[in-house]
């Protein structure tokens, strides 16, 4: 029989979705299900994007240009400069998704074996981006005790060697919800100019910044126009997962350059999912207003409600809408199997995402899942109670 590639036998699965046969089967079986596990909000779609679809005349759908309509980077670039971060439509090239963003930009500065540093917890496909482009992670543990903080410098010129291209952060985090501050990506761009590495920056949950705070972008950091690479999606920012449009953009021209050239290669992102997203661009001010509103209004409760749990940690989001928690278990993978197969209150329970697969490092972040607050309030606090019994009967 024809033998499957190493690499493919090496692909990560999600720990986000591997569970879903069993949901599947739980919700056939007549229980309803609070899905915790996936950052898929419940919050509307603005009506300017999907009308832009319904009332377009298009008579052939043609191939975009491979770096995206000119129109949608011009007004992207528009965007940003709203947001303090001076660039223009030549910086960017729009994608299929931030996941394409991040497989283009790992395969435009790092060759097979090269090395990415990564704080961790991290977005779980970053693991299978890293296996696909022949790139090794290099992680480097935050904890919940410091709340995901970013680790000391120190820590991370300890694991820098010849073959480390960059380093990669998600800011706001998924799935922490930590929110980097301005002193720790000055921290940051001083290494990373240092000892002459890129400095890539998941920021796909800019707009969701609570307490006062602020985001603090790599792109506006001085001096760090040759190291910074800026991943960039609409899928959280507008409630649009489905569109599969992201962007990467940077000021070196060189990495633009040969990013394209990964973008012909898959010939153009999709022509539709742009038009909704340049509308999109439209989209008041007064809509993030009121979805910033909701989702600190469930972080509090769901953080509220947790906290009543003994022998619990949780870690406290200021950005994203996402926390890690530290549960008085062994084994989060069977545990969240079990509330699926074997667990109920009065018919409901519900859907975690075990948080092992969010590490790099073996072993670490067995007794941890990730908490998405996608849900109303109202269910976050069933989900928390059904957690609760949940874990006064379960057996490791």
């Amino acid at each position: 029989m024809p033998s499957i590639s190493r690499k493919g036998k090496l692909m990560p699965q999600s720990p986000i979705r591997k569970l879903v046969p069993f949901a599947e089967k739980a919700a056939k079986s007549g229980k309803k299900i609070y899905h915790l596990n996936i950052g898929q909000p419940d919050i509307k779609t603005p009506k300017v994007a999907l009308d832009a679809v319904k009332n377009n005349t298009l008579e052939i759908l043609e191939y975009s240009r491979s770096e995206g309509s000119e129109t949608y980077r011009n007004k992207i670039a528009n965007y940003y400069k709203d947001h303090q971060i001076a660039i223009d439509h030549n910086n960017i090239i729009v994608t299929t998704g931030g996941s394409e963003a991040l497989l283009f930009a790992f395969g435009s500065i790092a060759d097979v074996d090269d090395e990415v540093i990564i704080p961790e917890p991290f977005y779980a496909n970053y693991n299978g981006f890293s296996i696909a482009s022949g790139v090794n992670i290099v992680p480097i543990i935050s904890k919940i005790d410091t709340n995901f903080a970013l680790p000391p410098i120190e820590d991370f010129e300890k694991l820098i060697t010849p073959k480390t291209k960059a380093i990669l952060i998600c800011n706001p985090g998924n799935p922490t919800g930590y929110l980097y501050t301005k002193e720790e990506i000055k921290k940051l761009a001083v290494i990373v100019k240092k000892h002459d590495l890129f400095l890539i920056a998941d920021e796909v949950y800019r707009e969701f910044v609570y307490d006062g705070l602020e985001h603090y972008s790599i792109l506006q950091e001085k001096g760090l126009e040759a190291h910074a690479i800026m991943i960039d999606s609409v899928s959280k920012r507008y409630s649009m997962c489905g569109a599969r449009i992201g962007c990467l953009v940077s000021k070196n021209e060189a990495v633009i350059a040969t990013a394209l050239k990964f973008a012909q290669a898959r010939l153009s992102p999709p022509t539709f999912a742009q038009i909704a997203s340049e509308a999109a661009l439209e989209t008041p001010q007064s809509y993030f207003d009121n979805v910033i509103d909701e989702y600190v209004v469930r972080r509090n409760t769901l953080v509220q409600e947790l906290k009543k749990i003994e022998s619990l940690k949780v870690g406290i989001p200021k950005g994203a809408f996402y926390c890690i928690v530290e549960l008085p278990i062994k084994n989060a993978d069977h545990f969240a199997q079990w509330l699926l197969e074997d667990f109920d209150v009065d018919g409901e329970t519900i859907m975690v995402a075990p948080a092992a697969g969010f590490y790099a490092t073996p072993n670490v972040g067995l007794n941890q899942v990730r908490i998405a607050y996608v849900l109303n309030k109202e269910s976050l606090i069933k989900s928390v109670n059904i957690l609760k019994q949940a874990l006064k009967v379960y057996k490791d």
